[in-house]
This record gives C-alpha cells, structure tokens and sequence, in this order.
C-alpha cells in the first residue's frame, strides 16, 4: 500500500518532467542542420562563381575573336580582358583573367579539337581563373571544418569563326532576289532574301540546293510554281541573316586604297600605286600586273574597260562608273569603285569574272561597289565575288558559272537560262565579314 502510494505521489509531482531527455538529440539535430546548411551555402556559392566566371570567360573570348578579325593578338587580347574585367571587376574578383590565359589558333571541326597558332584569325581559347596561386579562389565556410578553406575555379571558352553557306557561294540579297525560268542550280548552291524571293517555271534544284528567306510561305510563285520548279520544295528554309559585309564595303574600299596588308590579295608584289588615265580606254598595256591602280573620275564621269582586255593580278580603286567591253576577262583581279551609280559597273556582254579552271585554287575575282552592278547578257562567274550596297542585275545567258557570290543590299535580278554551280574552292580572296560561335 505504501508503495503504491509512493509512486503515485511520483507521478503527481508538479517539479518533475521528462523534457530535458531530448535535449541532446535536438542538439545533435541542430549540429547536422547547421552543417547541411552550410554546405548547401558552399556549393551553392561555388556554383554561383563559376556561372559568373564563365559568362565572363564566353564574353571575354567573343570580344577577343571579334578584335583579332582586324587587330593584332596583342590588342584582341587586350580587349578581351577588358571585358572580362567589366563582368568581374579585379578590385572585388582579382585578376581573373590575363594574357597568358588567351591562345588563338584554329578549330578543327572534324577531331573537335583546338590548335594553337598565334598568327591564326579564326578561333580563340580563353581560360580565366580564380584559384589559390591567382589569391583569388572561392572561400569556403562550413568546408572549413574539415580543412577546406577554398574552391579552385578554372574555366574554357572556345569561340571560333565561320562562313554561312550562303555567303560562300549564292545569291544573297537585303531586299528581293528576283530570278525568272529555265535556270539550274546545283548542290551547294543558296539563294536567300532578307525580304522574300521570287521565281518563274521551269528552274531545277539539285538537291543539297537552299532557298531562303525570312518566311518560307512568302516566296512568290505563280500558281503552278512548285509543280513546275523540280526540288523547290526540298529546298526551301525559313531564315534571316545580319548580312554583315554590306557593313563593310567602305572598310574594304578604304583599305585597298590606303594599302592596308588586311585587305590586299597575295599576289601584290608591291605596295606601288599606278595612276591611270580616265580619259583613255583602259587596256592590257596600261595596266602593271602586281600593282594597286588608281584611276579617279569628275563627279559621275565612267571609265572604259577596253574589249577583249585581260585582267591579271591587279587591283583597280577608283570613283568612276566602270563600263567593261565585250569580252573583258578578270583573274585574280579586284576592282572596287566609290560610285554610288545605279551602274557604278556595266559591261557590253560577256563579261568574265574568275579563271575558267575548274574550280581549282586561285585565279578569282571581286567587283566591290557602293553602287549597283548592270550586265546585260552572257555573264560569266568562275570563282567571282560581286558585292554591292545597291542592287545586282544580270540577265539572259549567264552560262558556266561555277563558284559565284552576290551579295547586294538592294535586290538581285537575273532572267532565264542560267547554270549556277557550286565549286566550294577557288575563292579563297573573296572578302568575308566573320561569323562567330561558341564551340565548347
């Protein structure tokens, strides 16, 4: 009895608990939590850095690439740590990024592997870092418990260069490409209008041929167009393009005419300028293979290309209308006019641009304008670059071409009875604006 009452007492006995025996536990649980916690801050903190470093590290090595395409490594490297300092300021991140850690060399696409070369204009390595050795590593806060007092963080960007399809070899307009019936397009070959593009009957399409313009359902055909135009419908491509060369042609005029290596073609033995006469005809005789020419018109005066003349490693820059003869052929030869004519150049009939050799290496031509170029007939295109701010107009009979480029800020025109063939060689002077992707 004495017992029992003893206990019951016990039980009854308002200054006792049992609340202090999960004190430990609660504190073990806390300990852990605490510990998640901070790790979860440390991981989530690392992973914050390196999103911010390699942002900094694809700015970094675009800005570079972009400043190689006319600057010297030295400046594009500069560039590219400016602007790696602009997303991570060195006052707070230190020096991420210096110029030991900018390589330019080639992207091989095939093994997709980077290639050094310093003189090399079409890709660039960049690999910033924040790291023990730079004193800028990443601190850590839980981590340092266990004896890790810092994150290391090293990078990659590989940025590399490119050349639309289009813009190697085809017809590529700012506003509408304009082609009629019975014309041929081989494999390779691209016709593309920022605005939309317009054909007749009769024309084939080899496939592996683009047709291309911002909306595929804009193309104007008439009613029975995809019926009467074989392989139109495989080729056609909804796209648009910043067609940054038109941006520069005056660059490529002003570069020829103050010599600058950039933009002089390979087979210039000299630098030296030879004037010629506007007032005469321009024959093989006055012009000096090798050399710059210089030819300078009155306001809206042309000059005269004589006929049957062959162009031969030569370079004409001038601000005449340029009116070519019958028969006027141009190898390895670039003529740039300042004109802003809607004929800035014109040829009689049979003008021939490029060396009729088949596709094989050298022997191109360009025609650069701030104008519009005119042919009226039997044009003829082997491994050529026709670049216009105005408008291309061609007409009937524009036979044997293989390896051509129009590039126009206005529209392209060509009429019936044409062979556009593909070469993917034998262009290797034509002037390009860089296209730019990030490969790794």
């Amino acid at each position: 009895m004495f017992n029992h009452t003893f206990k019951m007492a016990r039980r009854s006995n308002p200054f006792h608990t049992d609340d202090g025996g999960i004190t430990a536990f609660g504190l073990f649980f806390m300990i852990i939590s605490i510990m998640l916690g901070g790790l979860a801050i440390d991981i989530s903190n690392v992973m914050t850095a390196r999103t911010r470093l390699q942002v900094a590290a694809d700015a970094a090595a675009h800005a570079a690439l972009v400043a190689r395409e006319t600057r010297s490594a030295s400046e594009a490297k500069a560039i590219g740590i400016k602007v790696a300092k602009l997303n991570m300021p060195s006052d707070f991140f230190g020096d991420v990024l210096v110029s030991s850690d900018i390589e330019f060399g080639v992207w091989d696409v095939n093994s997709q592997d980077f290639i050094p070369d310093g003189n090399s204009r079409s890709a660039v390595y960049v690999s910033p870092r924040q790291t023990k050795d730079t004193g800028n590593a990443i601190p850590t806060y839980i981590l340092k418990l266990v004896g890790l007092n810092e994150w290391n963080l090293r990078v990659r960007s590989i940025f590399a260069t490119y050349h639309p399809t289009c813009f190697r070899e085809g017809f590529v307009a700012q506003s509408v490409v304009d082609l009629q019936s019975n014309n041929s397009y081989s494999n390779g070959f691209c016709i593309h209008s920022n605005t939309y593009v317009s054909l007749n009957s009769n024309n084939y399409f080899e496939p592996g041929t683009i047709v291309s313009m911002p909306n595929s359902e804009d193309i104007d055909l008439p009613n029975s167009g995809f019926k009467t135009n074989d392989g139109l419908s495989e080729a056609l491509r909804s796209g648009s393009y910043h067609i940054k060369i038109l941006t520069r042609i005056d660059d490529i005029i002003a570069g020829l005419q103050e010599r600058d290596p950039f933009y002089l073609p390979p087979y210039l033995k000299s630098t030296q300028t030879v004037t010629l006469n506007p007032l005469k005809a321009i024959d093989g005789t006055m012009l000096e293979s090798g050399k710059i020419h210089k030819l300078t018109c009155n306001d809206g005066k042309s000059a005269t290309i004589s006929a049957g003349t062959t162009m031969n490693q030569v370079v004409i820059v001038t601000n005449c209308i340029v009116k070519f003869g019958q028969g006027v052929v141009l190898q390895d030869t670039i003529i740039a006019t300042t004109s802003q004519d809607s004929k800035s150049m014109n040829a009689a009939s049979s003008l021939q641009v490029g060396k009729d050799d088949q596709c094989s290496p050298g022997g191109g031509a360009q025609l650069v304008t701030m104008g519009s170029l005119y042919f009226p007939a039997d044009l003829k295109v082997y491994g050529g670059q026709l670049l216009a701010k105005g408008n291309i107009q061609f007409a009937a009979n524009a036979d044997g071409v293989e390896g051509a480029s129009f590039v126009s800020g206005g529209q392209i025109s060509g009429t019936s009875n044409m062979a556009m063939g593909f070469c993917g060689a034998g262009m290797e002077n034509n002037f390009h604006a860089e296209y730019f992707r990030m490969t790794h």
